[in-house]
């Protein structure tokens, strides 16, 4: 099948003020069911097109319901519109169900800025895109990953002890992220970035699915060309939830967003 462009799959069709049409596309999915950033991306750029901001610079979505691949219904209303910043609820609708409810902070990115501190980041490792492995279109459990057929996700060494059933136990992957055809990241794409690596967890301990129930993004700056390094980490693993946080750096080293989620997880 033909790569898409990741401004392909997410496009969004005008119907009426603050509506919009979309389809989901059935390869950007995981055993079945849409990438969570994927759909936030949707919902990133129906914040920028109602609203006076051309960047998403923060946002927040709870997953309600997975909907299938095929059309969905966009809805974004303007909370409040602000000089530097503006505010913008998105939701994504499919036969009239809810299935997305996200928050969205809208600004613009300077291109000249340079960050003042950043001590608080991890580091973003040493592995050079070339060296990193490819991750398959199938988990070691066998669970089919459509998404990986679409997007380059490459893992580190170090980190793919868990193909062969030996995880290290830190719960900690590391790698790079590249678009179909090599398409530039900009701010909806990044949204999408920090939930594209496999679950952390899977350094841990292999599970099947593990649906994100809330994820948080913060964009940092408009990132080089070239692909993006990912370092993917899990957290804290309690109750049948996992929290994990995600670092994504440009081709500069040089960090471009962060986030967040609480995601679902069966282990044993």
């Amino acid at each position: 099948m033909a790569l898409r462009s990741f401004a392909e799959v997410s496009a969004l069709a005008p119907i009426g003020p603050g509506q919009f049409e979309a389809a989901v596309d059935s390869q950007w999915t995981i055993g079945g069911k849409p990438n969570g950033g994927y759909l936030l991306a949707v919902l990133g750029r129906a914040a920028v097109a109602v609203g006076t901001h051309e960047h998403v610079i923060a946002a927040s979505a709870h997953y309600l319901h997975s909907p299938d691949p095929g059309p969905v219904g966009v809805e974004a209303e303007v909370l409040r519109s602000g000089r530097s910043a503006s505010q913008v609820h998105a939701r994504m609708l499919q036969d009239g169900q809810p299935c997305v409810e996200a928050l969205l902070t809208t600004s613009r990115l300077d291109p000249a800025a340079e960050p003042h501190w950043g001590a608080g980041a991890p580091t973003p490792g040493t592995s050079r895109y070339q060296e990193s492995i490819q991750l398959p279109g199938v988990t070691p459990t066998g669970v089919p990953v459509s998404l990986a057929e679409q997007v380059d996700v490459r893992i580190d060494p170090d980190s793919f002890g868990f193909s062969q059933g030996r995880p290290s136990g830190r719960g900690e992957l590391r790698g790079w992220l590249a678009l179909p055809h090599s398409e530039p990241f900009d701010p909806v794409s990044l949204l999408f970035a920090v939930d594209a690596f496999p679950p952390a967890t899977f350094d841990i301990e292999m599970t099947g699915w593990v649906p994100t129930l809330e994820l948080t993004v913060y964009v940092r700056a408009l990132p080089a060309p070239g692909p993006v390094r990912v370092l993917q980490k899990a957290n804290v693993i309690d109750a049948q939830r996992v929290d994990e946080t995600c670092w994504v750096w440009d081709s500069r080293g040089r960090v471009v967003a962060h986030g967040t989620q609480l995601a679902g997880i069966r282990l044993g």
